[in-house]
């Protein structure tokens, strides 16, 4: 299946932004709901723009482990991902990818080039709003 670039690029720019914040998104992948934390995005030996991410939730055809697995890593076409959006929640992932990682083979971004983002700590005078 060949889609134009031009298709692509919404769902592109939404896991280009998931890598840089490390943020997990929710898509739809071939029809299936997912629940993923993108880790590497690029294009495979055939110029196929693929991501491979760490899936923690949702649907998958062939199963999740439990969290923190490194059976839960998953390359996906991108071109196959639909319904994109930015989660606010932790960044998931496992030591070990479980396959070798020839998903892609160009890279354009990995989420090991971006430093882990530092939360805010709350100034000690600071009073917390409560309602």
């Amino acid at each position: 299946m060949s889609v134009s670039a031009r298709a692509l690029e919404p769902v592109h720019a939404q896991v280009r932004a998931a890598i840089v914040h490390r943020r997990p998104i929710a898509a739809l992948y071939c029809g299936r709901r997912r629940l993923l934390c993108p880790h590497v995005l690029g294009w495979n030996r055939n110029r196929r723009l693929q991501v491979l991410c760490y899936q923690y939730g949702g649907d998958s055809e062939s199963g999740l482990k439990p969290a923190g697995a490194s059976d839960n890593w998953r390359c996906l076409a991108v071109e196959n991902l639909s319904y994109v959006e930015l989660l606010d929640g932790p960044w998931q992932t496992a030591e070990n990818h479980s396959r070798p990682q020839t998903c892609i083979e160009e890279v354009e971004l990995d989420v090991d080039d971006f430093p882990e983002p530092i939360q805010p700590t709350p100034s000690p005078n600071a009073k917390s709003a409560k309602l």
